[in-house]
């Protein structure tokens, strides 16, 4: 069973929902952040990256850019730009962009489940940026983004949502600059839907695996340091927006290396001979599984892995990243861990490939590669195998916005 439950949001007066909403703290660079919130003073960016506001190169400490996020907050709801739902309620969450439509909810999720794992995870966390979001949370006793959650939807969870979605939303923002509009409802009796879910076997984590570590490790933290703890508390449930996944749209996660691991062009191109088939081409996304284009030297090239070396693989192994991973990265660029080393970086496939062109053609990185995106249903297969990807195989859009639900806990 999957465990909901409502809870009173901290969220935006309808008329400022627009100008609040914002991306996930962790998207953005830092002179992105900056120039958003010189725009936009509202920004929620004020409040989950608080260092955008000291002057550039200032380098604040940890206690003083937490200090300002407690005051960014403060300042919002003694503002009104946020207010406190009187009483508790599961939300829908409705993110429309172009053609594409996904309507999902937002409750809090048993850290239980998480900890036990009915909520299942793909992705491994990395230790700083988990210590990260778990002191902002604490310091802010709040949870200010939500976890991004997958589940495969049911007859009656697709009937009460569409039910829900009937009436009068609670607020509509139109579309902002990424052209993504958004929708919400407020269901304060919502036996039905708690009902509903508790007749769905799992809930997978689609993004937020650092956010949904960091509640973890938050709820233990505050729980030792609670006598009273009965496990009634906020801090035993982790906000997140749960979207089936028939709704869902992944883009690839692509990327760029800073160089050639001591190999001149030709060596290196040479050595990709025999695992994949190499041609120069005019095409910057791989047309199909099994092929990534790459980016070296002003060109693109196609490269198709070679099917004499395909054998019936495991899920993890058939990723495209994987191929990536196994047969280039680590034997040929030496990056054997690429979620510790500091020579490849992530491009999520919003950016396009145009940002691989640049990073390269800037002199920064010699090489980048262009994915193709992992499929929820190998999400799903890696997932129930209790297994973990390659990090940043997935790259979800439209993203879940942050500064529309706060969870004080």
């Amino acid at each position: 069973m999957s465990v909901i439950k409502p809870f009173s949001a901290l969220r935006p007066h309808p008329e400022n929902a627009a100008k609040l909403a914002c991306v996930p703290y962790d998207v953005p660079y830092e002179s992105e952040v900056r120039a958003a919130i010189a725009m936009n003073p509202m920004s929620f960016l004020r409040v989950t990256r608080p260092e955008a506001e000291f002057p550039a190169g200032s380098n604040p400490g940890e206690q003083e850019t937490l200090a300002r996020s407690i005051e960014n907050l403060e300042l919002f709801i003694r503002e009104g730009y946020l207010v406190q739902d009187d009483e508790p309620a599961i939300y829908i969450y409705r993110l429309s962009v172009g053609e594409h439509t996904q309507t999902g909810i937002v409750a809090g999720c048993s850290i239980d489940e998480y900890d036990s794992g009915l909520i299942k995870k793909h992705e491994k966390t990395r230790p700083d940026k988990v210590k990260d979001r778990t002191d902002h949370m604490i310091a802010l006793r709040a949870q200010t983004g939500l976890i991004f959650l997958a589940f495969r939807g049911t007859d009656e969870t697709r009937k009460l949502i569409s039910e829900e979605t009937a009436k009068p939303a609670l607020f509509d923002i139109g579309a902002d600059e990424g052209g993504v509009s958004q929708q919400i409802w407020r269901v304060t009796d919502s036996a039905a839907l708690e009902k509903a879910f508790a007749h769905v076997p799992a809930l997978y984590v689609a993004d937020g695996h650092h956010r949904a570590e960091s509640a973890s490790l938050a709820r233990r933290l505050l729980r030792e340091a609670n006598p009273d703890h009965n496990g009634s508390e906020s801090y035993n449930y982790v906000m997140a927006g749960v979207f089936p996944a028939e709704d869902l749209a992944i883009m690839p996660y692509n990327r760029a290396v800073k160089d050639l691991n001591g190999l001149g062009k030709d060596e290196f191109l040479t050595s990709l001979q025999g695992t994949f088939i190499v041609t120069r081409t005019s095409e910057k996304r791989p047309p199909q599984h099994g092929t990534v284009c790459m980016y070296l030297d002003g060109d693109w090239y196609s490269l198709r892995y070679n099917v004499e070396n395909v054998r019936e693989p495991d899920p993890i192994e058939r990723l495209d990243v994987s191929i990536l991973q196994q047969n280039i990265l680590d034997p040929i660029l030496g990056i054997d861990d690429p979620r510790t080393n500091d020579r490849v970086s992530f491009v999520g496939g919003i950016r396009g490939t145009d940002e691989l062109e640049r990073l390269v053609k800037s002199g920064d990185f010699a090489v980048a590669f262009s994915m193709f995106p992992t499929s929820m249903d190998d999400l799903f297969a890696v997932s129930d195998m209790g297994e973990i990807m390659p990090p940043k195989s997935t790259w979800f859009e439209p993203k879940l916005k942050d500064g529309l639900f706060v969870h004080r806990i």
